[in-house]
């Protein structure tokens, strides 16, 4: 755990103390140590290291509000296999055999207007 993670750590820790204590003494206090005590788990939740962890696709994103959870320690998928390369033709043969299509295309519209010239 890293200095940032022991800041955020240290936060939710006073978070929580002060939920216990407002729900210790009761009265309007205890109707806000429910809100601290699920701010607590939030900030907890922010925790550089977990956000890292979630960024990589390495922690759990969809949660429910209130659960606590600890980024896991490694990768929990193995390496992504390559998809099979289902390519077409070269596009240098595509295009040079347009090309020659065209071409030949050309000629034949050429050709056949030389056999019926306009006088």
């Amino acid at each position: 755990m890293n200095r940032a993670d022991q800041l955020v750590e240290r936060a939710a820790d006073r978070l929580q103390e002060l939920a216990n204590q407002f729900a210790a003494k009761g009265g309007p206090k205890a109707k806000l140590a429910g809100e601290l005590a699920e701010d607590a788990a939030f900030v907890r939740k922010l925790k550089p290291s977990l956000m890292r962890a979630r960024l990589r696709g390495e922690a759990p994103t969809d949660q429910k509000p209130g659960e606590g959870v600890v980024a896991p320690a490694g990768p929990q998928l193995g390496e992504r296999p390559k998809p099979k390369g289902k390519g077409g033709p070269n596009p240098l043969v595509v295009i040079g055999i347009a090309f020659a299509v065209g071409i030949v295309a050309a000629k034949l519209i050429d050709w056949r207007g030389h056999a019926h010239p306009r006088a």
